[in-house]
């Protein structure tokens, strides 16, 4: 319950003569609806701008849904035209998170990616792939050939690999309870179990509607971030002043992974080449060791993150392709992700959608829609342009 004073950041105890201007109702300079990654780092980024930040989080804990359900990767930034938000942010936002990771003693590994294929038509594809990483400003990127490919993995069935050493993992977990303590240690206020309602606006600011365990509850609030991931649009809809045409549609991609028992076949992630709703059913690794499979693209309407073990057969005709010699006995079932695909006019967005006041019309208003892969290496990058976005310098 923000309502109660153990709720109030340290800034807004002191306060008195703002806070006594609306007794019923606490204040805050910025208010952001949801903690996956994204919507943590925007937090983040807000208090260290030096104001006064409350997080509104309708699961139980942070980070519940798409942030901590991938596949862990540190992409690099080579998949996406130069002048995307994907491209910009997920290159800028790759050397902010391994350096916060370095500096927190968050593990991660730069382990390195091959894009492989067997194919004539996929060797331009990596061509085109290469020349788009470089665009991007992304390093290192070099094609392998098949001489190369057995001497480094030799279990890999492929003619040419694209090579992106910067490419790597992170544990994701640990990511996330950093940004929480961050925001913390600047007074912020991470609210758990707190469902946003509603919101409108008056001249100078937002009052934003939520329920909790305590029963409905109201906020003020000078800033408002719509970071709900899979619900971005449902919150969208409940905020005054938002034509509907303004809104992106989002859909639910589910991806399952299976987890690969034994010894994984190479220390390197292993790509196909991207397909048109996702980057192909890949091997990654974790920072114990493990190593899994996914993620596909099954379209869903409901939260189910079980596995679809009925979905054997086909991660077993994927891994075929590249890893030919792998017992499709050693895939089992392990567990699911979703991701918000923004689209808009019934077409595909393929790219992060950020609308700041000027895009969206309501002063003081950013929302974020389809943050999917690779949002969160791109997290801090966001946080960034967002806290730009709302003072204006973006």
């Amino acid at each position: 319950m923000i309502a109660s004073p153990r709720f109030m950041p340290h800034a807004h105890r002191r306060r008195h003569a703002r806070i006594a201007a609306m007794p019923d109702h606490p204040y805050v300079d910025a208010l952001v609806i949801g903690a996956g990654a994204a919507g943590l780092c925007i937090a983040r980024a807000l208090a260290l701008a030096g104001l006064d930040v409350a997080v509104l989080e309708s699961e139980r804990a942070p980070g519940q849904h798409t942030s901590s359900r991938n596949s862990e990767v540190i992409h690099a930034g080579f998949y996406y035209p130069s002048d995307s938000l994907k491209a910009q942010l997920c290159v800028r936002g790759s050397h902010l998170l391994y350096e916060y990771c370095a500096g927190r003693g968050i593990t991660t590994r730069r382990c390195g990616k091959l894009v492989v294929t067997d194919n004539a038509d996929g060797i331009d594809r990596l061509h085109a792939l290469l020349e788009q990483g470089i665009s991007n400003g992304v390093t290192g990127l070099t094609l392998v050939t098949t001489d190369q490919l057995r001497q480094q993995a030799p279990e890999i069935m492929a003619t040419t690999a694209l090579h992106s050493p910067a490419t790597g993992i992170i544990d994701s977990h640990a990511y996330l309870a950093c940004l929480q303590q961050d925001i913390r240690d600047r007074g912020g206020i991470i609210a758990c179990g707190a469902r946003f309602l509603h919101a409108d606006r008056d001249a100078h600011r937002f009052r934003v509607s939520f329920t909790d365990d305590e029963g409905d509850q109201v906020i003020m609030a000078a800033r408002l971030v719509n970071a709900a991931g899979l619900f971005a649009s449902e919150v969208a809809r409940n905020i005054d002043g938002l034509p509907a045409a303004a809104i992106p549609e989002t859909r639910w991609a589910k991806g399952n992974y299976f987890s690969l028992a034994g010894r994984p076949p190479c220390q390197t992630l292993v790509y196909p080449l991207p397909e048109r709703h996702g980057l192909g059913i890949h091997l990654t690794l974790d920072t114990t060791g493990s190593a899994r499979f996914g993620p596909d693209v099954v379209w869903t309407e409901r939260v189910d993150y079980r596995a679809d073990e009925h979905r054997r057969a086909v991660f077993a005709a994927a891994v075929a392709r590249y890893f030919p010699g792998i017992d499709a006995a050693r895939l089992q079932p392990a567990w699911a992700g979703i991701r918000p695909k923004a689209f808009q006019g019934g077409a595909p967005v393929n790219d992060f959608v950020i609308q700041g006041p000027t895009e969206n019309g309501v002063p003081g208003l950013v929302q974020l829609f389809g943050i999917e892969s690779p949002g969160l290496t791109a997290s801090l990058a966001i946080g960034e342009r967002c806290a730009a976005l709302l003072e204006g310098t973006a």
